[in-house]
């Protein structure tokens, strides 16, 4: 089941709210030593989370299929606890060793949401509210990792959750009427996320898998000491305007690599003890694969739209707004973005975040 964006945290009587995870949609299935995990999309990611088979074993009751979030939770010695959804994406990767070791490396927890059966039971049809209530019978025992969403239906703390747990590297606040079956497929619950633009230089492109035709441009973002870092791409684009794009650039690949901040990424990177975030790095999806890329001129400045930052990069694809004339590359730098106060994700996940004012 989906949801349907919507700009501000819609209110109704028995809405209940949670956090929206940013991680892998995942459906655990279970029955008996079997165990599946399905992606949103329905395809398996069993072979990438051994160890969350495992949980699921030992954890959830024998036959079931439980709704929620595959993510991977940083703990840096010193720092906060946050969610990293570049290195859950690392996960995902054709090699049993790699992936064993990741699982090592690495490890996922999951987030239970929801109940769509138990036992010989299909719950799908049934209230939400009646679904919830059952899940946390179900999963009261859990542990980490596995793990049960904390929700609410005070709107004051809904608001106060919205606030604070993007510095835990949440998305946003979920809100699911009391009253919805669990209908695939279909948007009967909404979604509020955090929504910024930012102005980044273009400073490169790459082609489209269907032929010559822009695929995504690659942004950058200068910081205080005047070097420009790849800090993600724009890629949403119809392919009449990635073909209009390709003449849009033109006059800026003459002589691109003469000066180009990126023009030897590889040894800069070695230089810069790995210090300076470049568009050759390797693909966070197959490691060992490198990502082609087109030099611009870094001169044209764009407006894109983003949820979030993940360190010093935007999390997801930004969203194409508007090309900005009246900016200079250089003032585009790290400081007009947004960011959020550190909040321990450990916390939202123990529920000691409940109260209005923690």
């Amino acid at each position: 089941m989906l949801a349907t964006s919507v700009p501000e945290i819609p209110v109704q009587p028995g809405m209940t709210y949670e956090p929206k995870w940013d991680g892998f949609r995942c459906i655990v299935f279970r029955d008996g030593d079997e165990v599946e995990l399905a992606s949103r999309g329905g395809k398996t990611l069993t072979r990438y989370f051994p160890e969350i088979v495992a949980e699921a074993r030992a954890q959830l009751p024998e036959r079931c299929a439980v709704d929620g979030e595959l993510v991977v939770i940083r703990r840096p010695a010193g720092a906060t606890p946050c969610l990293d959804f570049e290195r859950l994406q690392q996960r995902i990767h054709p090699a049993a060793s790699r992936v064993n070791l990741l699982a090592e490396q690495t490890p996922a927890d999951f987030i239970a949401f929801d109940l769509l059966a138990l036992g010989d039971e299909v719950l799908m049809d049934e209230p939400y509210a009646t679904r919830r209530a059952r899940l946390m019978h179900s999963l009261a025992h859990v542990r980490p990792p596995m793990h049960v969403t904390p929700t609410t239906e005070d709107l004051g703390i809904a608001r106060h959750w919205f606030e604070i747990f993007e510095g835990a590297g949440l998305d946003g606040v979920i809100a699911k009427p009391p009253h919805i079956p669990y209908t695939p497929g279909k948007r009967l619950m909404f979604k509020v996320k955090h929504a910024r633009t930012a102005d980044a230089v273009v400073a490169g492109f790459r082609w489209h898998k269907s032929g010559p035709v822009v695929g995504s441009l690659l942004l950058g973002l200068f910081d205080e000491h005047g070097t420009l870092h790849h800090v993600g791409v724009s890629a949403s684009f119809s392919m009449a305007r990635r073909k209009e794009l390709v003449d849009e650039l033109a006059p800026y690949r003459e002589n691109a690599l003469a000066g180009h901040p990126w023009r030897s990424w590889a040894e800069a990177s070695v230089a810069s003890g790995g210090q300076q975030r470049m568009p050759g790095a390797v693909s966070r999806w197959s490691a060992g694969k490198t990502l082609e890329w087109e030099p611009v001129r870094p001169e044209l400045v764009v407006e894109v739209a983003y949820d979030a930052m993940e360190g010093d990069r935007f999390r997801h694809t930004a969203r194409f707004v508007r090309w900005r004339p009246d900016r200079e590359p250089q003032s585009c730098t790290y400081d007009q973005l947004e960011r959020p106060l550190r909040f321990d994700v450990d916390r939202v996940l123990g529920g000691a975040a409940l109260a209005a004012n923690p």
